[in-house]
């Protein structure tokens, strides 16, 4: 995939759009990365999930370090964006590890979107995260 490049009309400087499957300087779209995070979430080892997604065990190691990096604070991004999407929403149990804590987030989260947007809100879990995100999720100075 090639992305488009846009022309601010403010600065006169082009940018990249990306589209919202795609996150920052990956080769993979958000769906197949947050394929690779849910398994990881659950125990599934990188060399595992490389056979699975027929990718190399280094690239999935690479996502997990990062999203292992950044896990804090996108499930305190996304905790927040729960907060305004549903105020009633009830705590959400720790599941063990940040990485983990993180995904279960974004899922809720996820939920939350589709119950509330309804038909607006139609887009797979990962493409929120990609959207909300910025496209920077994995990312090492982390989500905006």
């Amino acid at each position: 995939m090639r992305p488009s490049r846009g022309r601010c009309s403010v600065c006169r400087a082009t940018h990249v759009l990306l589209a919202v499957s795609c996150l920052v300087r990956r080769a993979d779209g958000a769906e197949v990365i947050g394929t690779a995070l849910v398994a990881k979430a659950t125990g599934v080892g990188h060399r595992r999930l490389a056979a699975r997604l027929g990718r190399p065990a280094s690239t999935v190691r690479g996502w997990l370090r990062a999203f292992a990096c950044n896990a804090d604070r996108v499930g305190a991004l996304f905790a927040g964006l729960l907060v305004e999407l549903d105020p009633l929403a009830g705590p959400i149990a720790p599941r063990g590890s940040g990485v983990a804590d993180a995904v279960e987030v974004i899922g809720v989260v996820a939920a939350a979107a589709r119950r509330r947007l309804g038909v607006l809100g139609a887009v797979s879990p990962w493409q929120l995260v990609a959207a909300v995100t910025g496209g920077r999720l994995l990312f090492p100075s982390g989500p905006d």
